[in-house]
């Protein structure tokens, strides 16, 4: 016999935690995994919400804190937060950083480029950012004392032990004067 139900449609990468992250924000405080079931509804179970929470904690997105035998959850980040975690993670995962940033920099459209610039301290038309006015050092740069005498020289290697073991040869003892 097949089961003729219909499955609801997967969800998106991420929706669970950004829909779990956002009722953990509505709360008027710490909020224990039933709460966010409850408020979230769907059919949920509680072992998921706990899945998505510990992933969340996982990602320092949300803290938690003992309340009786279960845990109560706070979050430390917003939608935001955990997109930049997921941006950061699939960018370590690369070998080569600066081809994978060149590459989402040259795929931005013009608006989300000059925000990215604004957001890194630059103006469009600026190559590097440029140094702040009179910042040459006042007064004439340090020098360092001239050493006094030849460099300490290092210990014989091995321990002290070993180099007081060896007994020092005795002239004329080996038999050659």
């Amino acid at each position: 016999m097949t089961d003729h139900r219909r499955r609801p449609p997967r969800r998106a990468q991420g929706e669970l935690e950004a829909s779990v992250l956002s009722a953990l924000r509505e709360a008027d405080g710490p909020a224990t995994a039933g709460w966010v079931q409850e408020r979230l509804g769907g059919g949920l179970a509680y072992t998921t919400v706990i899945t998505i929470l510990t992933r969340l904690l996982a990602k320092g997105a949300v803290t938690r804190e003992r309340s009786g035998r279960s845990f109560a959850w706070l979050p430390v980040s917003d939608e935001a937060g955990l997109a930049a975690h997921r941006m950061r993670r699939v960018l370590d995962a690369e070998h080569d950083r600066e081809a994978v940033l060149a590459s989402f920099v040259t795929g931005l459209g013009p608006d989300d480029e000059r925000l990215l610039r604004e957001l890194l301290g630059q103006h469009p038309h600026d190559d590097a950012p440029s140094p702040p006015p009179n910042s040459t050092p006042a007064g004439p740069p340090a020098q360092s004392p001239p050493a006094a005498g030849p460099p300490p020289q290092s210990p014989p290697a091995g321990p002290p032990a070993e180099r007081r073991a060896r007994p020092r040869p005795r002239p004329g003892a080996d038999g050659e004067d």
